[in-house]
């Protein structure tokens, strides 16, 4: 069946809308505060954020990243997780149209957005996001095209247990806490969503652009290696990564190696 051709534009939308959302999830789930009420509003004044100053990108540009009722700046997070989602909502549509991936994929890449944001700023990731999505993902293993309950569940034992082991490997020979409990179930609910397959190339992947990107923040703040770097957004990268071009990379891999 053929789209209109308006409907990626819908599909922007639609993201940009939800990822809106998605900012009251990234400010209040780490306070532990309703994600429902009260309504959004301004953290310095309380100013009640009205429907038309709460359009997606658009409201921002309009009151040139300023609160309407105090005039206190208005954090770059806003428009550009907004941004963001609407990005990743029009790639998962282009590559998988309206079907039940999707939906799926939708549902988890916005989550990883959210886990993304709030690991950044309090190097924590919430249970009810991370745990949740390990049932949604398994639940969906049994409507997906590709996918099985026994491909879903595998990976959710080996995303859980290959960090568990590593972060008890760690602990046993440095006597610290290395890896996060929350890092262990998200790479579990990886598993439950895309499959056992997928685990390894999202290690490979996080651990890769983990280990660049946090030798060159060392190097310019001129730290040593103690300095905490949250890994949930390389693995978030990882998987996002795995969804539109894990085969392709581990094609081209395998043929470099001679496989």
């Amino acid at each position: 069946m053929t789209l209109p051709t308006y409907f990626p534009v819908l599909a922007f939308i639609f993201g940009t809308v939800v990822g809106s959302f998605l900012n009251v999830c990234i400010c209040r789930m780490p306070k532990d505060e309703s994600i429902v009420s009260p309504p959004s509003h301004c953290p310095f004044c309380d100013y009640r954020i009205r429907w038309y100053d709460n359009i997606p990108l658009l409201s921002y540009l309009l009151l040139r990243g300023k609160c309407r009722g105090c005039g206190a700046h208005i954090s770059l997070q806003y428009p550009l997780v907004e941004l963001l989602n609407g990005l990743l909502t029009l790639a998962l549509f282009y590559r998988f149209g309206l079907s039940i991936t999707f939906v799926a994929l939708f549902l988890f890449c916005s989550s990883l957005v959210v886990i993304t944001f709030i690991d950044i700023e309090h190097q924590i990731i919430p249970d009810e996001i991370s745990l949740s999505g390990i049932v949604i993902g398994f639940i969906f293993s049994f409507f997906l095209p590709w996918q099985t309950w026994l491909n879903s569940l595998l990976g959710i034992l080996l995303g859980g247990g290959s960090l568990l082991l590593v972060a008890y490997g760690y602990q046993w020979l440095t006597g610290k806490e290395g890896m996060g409990g929350g890092d262990i179930k998200l790479l579990a609910m990886m598993g439950a969503f895309l499959g056992w397959k997928s685990i390894p190339f999202i290690i490979f992947a996080s651990s890769l652009v983990g280990s660049i990107l946090g030798i060159t923040i060392m190097l310019i703040q001129k730290k040593d290696s103690k300095l905490a770097i949250p890994f949930g957004p390389y693995l978030a990268f990882g998987a996002i990564l795995y969804i539109f071009y894990g085969r392709q990379l581990i094609q081209w891999y395998f043929s470099l190696s001679g496989f």
